[in-house]
């Protein structure tokens, strides 16, 4: 992916872990594995960015062999309607800390703990392990829980916008790109998918700063939108 602006400065991307907390704010249901049995878990929506979801450091010696072994599946599917719409895949693993019946929808139970071991992210760029240290110290983006809903309001209301941000993008897409969409945005900038006749690329789009919160991200986003515009007027001006 190119960032735009300076193309040596290195992008500025989330960390794995960072990323991970992200999906698993914004999850609205995941898949659970254990004693062979899957189970599905909707509205992960509580007070924790977990949910119902707590992770507790193994205990040395605690016998962990005697609990079954857990695996929690989460799925970062693209809001709008790109091609390949699965961002990210997020595993964590670990052993169960409180009964089975309690993943179960409707058995009332307010939190689900387990003796964490580690978190898989998968991604088109690969495979990255995450501790819980390292996994406890990131934040979720501030952008996670609200991302959705901008990336579909974009697309649907201001299409004409996206199309504007390609003037941002280098080397300037050809007439191989067929349709341009909104993938993703986090609060370093917004990625868009360029579609061709086979395959897709995808361009990232920086903003001026990065955010720290929700309500920063007009500001970013029209901050974008001028300097496309600007861009466009230098090339229409005569030489």
């Amino acid at each position: 992916m190119r960032l735009f602006g300076d193309p040596t400065t290195p992008a500025a991307l989330p960390t794995a872990a960072e990323r991970i907390r992200s999906v698993l704010t914004a999850a609205h249901s995941m898949t659970v594995t254990t004693d062979g049995l899957r189970t599905e878990v909707r509205h992960l929506d509580g007070g924790d960015p977990m949910g119902r979801l707590h992770l507790h450091p193994a205990e040395p010696g605690g016998h962990a062999e005697h609990r079954p072994a857990i695996r929690l599946e989460f799925t970062d599917v693209a809001p709008t309607p790109v091609r390949d719409r699965v961002r990210a895949r997020v595993t964590v693993l670990g052993r169960l800390l409180t009964p089975h019946s309690d993943l179960s929808p409707g058995s009332g139970a307010e939190s689900v703990c387990m003796e964490f071991d580690r978190a898989v992210l998968e991604t088109a760029d690969g495979i990255a392990h995450v501790g819980l240290e390292e996994l406890d110290r990131a934040d979720p983006d501030p952008l996670a829980a609200h991302e959705a809903g901008m990336l579909t309001h974009l697309l649907d209301d201001h299409h004409d916008l996206v199309t504007l941000l390609l003037r941002l993008v280098r080397p300037h897409p050809t007439a191989a790109v067929v349709r341009a969409l909104p993938l993703a945005m986090d609060r370093y900038g917004i990625t868009l998918r360029l579609e061709e006749r086979r395959g897709h690329r995808d361009v990232r789009l920086a903003f001026p700063s990065p955010l720290t919160h929700v309500e920063q991200s007009g500001a970013q986003i029209q901050a974008l939108f001028s300097a496309a515009r600007r861009r466009s007027h230098r090339n229409t001006l005569p030489a």
